[in-house]
């Protein structure tokens, strides 16, 4: 399975807020420069993102996005589907109208079912740590160089 570039986007444009937010807002811009995607692109995944109640917005000076719920809450599987729509439909073709006698289409739902509940089984805050444990750099870490 692969997951669109929205949805990479996405997990990562919420870990970034998870990660480096520290529960302020963050301008996509900032957001999109650290994680090296497009601000444009990003602001309209923010948009449905929002939209899904994983984020909320504020405008003007000081403005951008925050997580709406903690961390903890919210689960891969949730951005997943805030973009992609249910787990039941991950596996389904659209675009065809009936059935083919001959294909294995009972195995769609149950691929749709695990890959869901592996989703469900990670969340941001799990994220957090693995990033952390794994050396990923904070940006305030780098604010932090004092020179004399």
């Amino acid at each position: 399975m692969r997951f669109s570039l929205q949805v990479r986007y996405a997990i990562c444009g919420l870990f970034d807020l998870a990660y480096n937010g520290g529960g302020k807002a963050v301008q996509v811009r900032v957001i999109g420069e650290r994680q090296g995607i497009p601000a444009r692109y990003l602001e309209q995944i923010f948009q449905r993102l929002r939209r899904s109640g994983l984020v909320t917005g504020k405008r003007g000076p000081g403005g951008g996005y925050t997580l709406a719920r903690p961390p903890a809450e919210i689960r891969l599987r949730d951005i997943v589907e805030s973009l992609e729509g249910p787990a039941a439909t991950w596996f389904t073709e659209s675009d065809e109208s009936e059935p083919v006698r001959y294909r294995p289409d009972f195995v769609w739902p149950e691929l749709a079912d695990r890959v869901a509940e592996t989703l469900s089984d990670l969340d941001l805050e799990e994220l957090c740590r693995r990033a952390s444990r794994s050396g990923v750099p904070h940006p305030q870490d780098a604010e932090a160089m004092y020179f004399i």
